[in-house]
């Protein structure tokens, strides 16, 4: 077979050297090169060396080329009938990963390639290999990451339901008059928080740490009608700092009828002394707490998170001075802050 010698007609080269330069298969194109490389004298290892593939492909594709012509250059795999995973298997896969493999039958709690291609061979009747199931689960925008911890509400499901309703009611209901904050602490380490970051093969990214740790609190209130933040510093997460906060409050909306504060129910926010406060100074704030451990609905530890990636993470400043500054410096770029700086009780 392979001693016949391999040629071309006019016509025939000029539709071969047309559907190399359309065809989207990069197979393809690289087949289509082989036959006119070799139909233009070349051997086929020559023309393996030139295309730059291995010369038993072009041995191959060339004596396929004898024997079926133009029709050998596609990729046969498009007569193996149909595809084995389509858009209800992708749908499958889907729902799949949205449960656990406990609830598969197996016992291991995290999901692997190996689980994955079981489990959908016994639900959806289709055998795949490992590298099928890893195209797969990337088809499906699946990411490996880490699982993010949280306690569960005490509460009802009704109860709880209800009283988020009526938190975001309050919220739409904001107005200049009737000004609707969410508040909240967060904590600012001197001792990096350690997060993930893009690195090199075979290095580690290397973050110092000061040893000796220095914290400062910050315990601020977003509007988010007007994009402003309001904020107090302090060296204690304390009565006295969360009270602070209410003063800047009533400082910087001066002109509101009613200060509405959407917060959570840690303890310096119910504290004896916040309530002897309340009763004597803030007869313009009205404090409205979420339901217990529901974080995702005040929308301020959306900026703590923020604040953490982009500043406190993996940070190399030496002095709780410099990381601080970074700090404020972020905050007045992104939001009208109002800030409070108050050390002491």
């Amino acid at each position: 077979m392979m001693s016949r010698k391999l040629s071309l007609q006019r016509p025939a080269r000029r539709r071969l050297v047309k559907l190399d330069r359309k065809h989207p298969s990069a197979d393809v194109r690289v087949r289509i090169r082989v036959v006119l490389k070799v139909a233009s004298g070349l051997s086929c290892n020559a023309a393996a060396r030139e295309v730059g593939c291995v010369p038993s492909t072009a041995v191959r594709t060339v004596a396929r080329f004898l024997r079926e012509g133009e029709a050998s250059l596609l990729d046969h795999r498009s007569e193996n009938g149909a595809r084995k995973v389509d858009d209800d298997v992708l749908a499958r896969v889907r729902a799949i990963l949205t449960g656990r493999p406990s609830d598969h039958g197996f016992e291991r709690p995290t999901w692997t390639l190996e689980i994955l291609r079981t489990v959908l061979a016994h639900a959806v009747g289709v055998l795949l290999s490992i590298t099928h199931v890893w195209r797969l689960v990337k088809r499906v925008g699946a990411r490996w990451g880490r699982p993010r911890p949280i306690v569960a509400c005490p509460w009802r499901a009704r109860r709880r339901q209800r009283r988020i309703a009526a938190l975001r009611k309050l919220a739409a209901s904001a107005s200049d008059a009737n000004v609707v904050v969410f508040a909240d602490e967060v904590d600012v380490h001197l001792n990096p928080r350690i997060g993930p970051d893009w690195m090199l093969p075979g290095t580690q990214r290397l973050v110092l740490t000061p040893g000796n740790n220095e914290k400062r609190y910050l315990a601020g209130a977003y509007d988010p009608r007007n994009d402003r933040l309001v904020y107090v510093e302090g060296e204690r997460k304390a009565t006295w700092i969360f009270l602070n906060l209410l003063r800047a409050l009533l400082e910087s909306y001066r002109d509101a009828e009613t200060i509405h504060v959407i917060l959570d129910n840690y303890i310096i926010h119910k504290s004896r002394v916040t309530q002897a406060w309340l009763a004597e100074f803030g007869d313009r704030l009205r404090l409205h707490f979420l339901p217990p451990y529901c974080p995702n609905e005040n929308r301020i530890e959306r900026i703590w998170l923020t604040l953490h990636a982009n500043v406190t993470r993996n940070h190399q400043q030496r002095t709780i001075g410099a990381l601080l500054d970074r700090v404020h410096r972020y905050l007045a770029e992104r939001f009208d802050t109002r800030r409070r700086v108050l050390l002491a009780a």
